[in-house]
């Protein structure tokens, strides 16, 4: 491939990480809240926070993303550009198998420590931050990581509306060169690349997070 062509499936890969990174971290307050939401003592919390769960991981990612990008701006009369339509769409389809995680997390905390929060005066704020989090954090990185690659693959479906991420600037390129075999394998070793790096990394800051529990 000619340096130009390279430099657009580079462009694609900035974009796919920017992507990446801004639908994570909703995910990532997503699955928090609704989580913790998920274990509160009231029945209307934890039934708005089971009813995201449920329509987000009932639905497709794929048709969020073209309700989000095409239905909104009939129906309300505004219009995201991709980047933010996506991120709106992936994070909190994500965020709702994420509410999951930390939910099971939460629950699988010694209940003793719970009592433990309670006897010690402690709010149910000061009990979730102090004692449960710190303990169910570590046991949800597995998880997370396994999430965060699906959403990692995931981000190849906003190509559908026209976003120049890795999966759109690669089929640029194979309609350029008519080489389908050669540019979708970059893509899958790009792909498998940057899952790697990223998994790597979960795995770094599991160690850490339970080295610093164990103390």
């Amino acid at each position: 491939m000619t340096a130009g062509l390279w430099k657009i499936i580079l462009q694609g890969v900035g974009i796919t990480l920017q992507l990446l990174v801004y639908s994570a971290l909703l995910a990532a307050a997503m699955s928090f809240v609704a989580g913790a939401a998920r274990t509160h003592r009231s029945r209307l919390v934890r039934f708005a926070a089971g009813l995201y769960t449920e329509v987000f991981r009932g639905t497709s990612a794929l048709v969020m993303i073209f309700w989000v990008f095409f239905v909104l701006p009939v129906a309300f009369g505004w219009q995201l550009v991709p980047m933010w339509a996506g991120t709106l769409a992936l994070g909190l389809t994500y965020g709702a198998y994420g509410a999951e995680i930390v939910r099971g997390a939460l629950v699988a905390v010694d209940p003793a420590q719970r009592e433990g929060g309670i006897a010690l005066g402690f709010t149910p704020w000061q009990r979730l931050r102090l004692i449960l989090l710190p303990q169910a954090v570590p046991e949800m990185i597995p998880s997370f990581s396994n999430l965060l690659i699906e959403l990692l693959k995931g981000t190849a479906l906003v190509s559908i509306t026209g976003m120049g991420d890795l999966a759109f600037s690669g089929n640029l390129v194979r309609l350029a060169l008519q080489q389908s075999a050669q540019i979708y394998a970059y893509l899958l070793l790009i792909y498998f690349v940057i899952a790697f790096l990223l998994t790597r990394g979960m795995r770094g800051l599991e160690r850490r997070l339970k080295a610093e529990v164990a103390r």
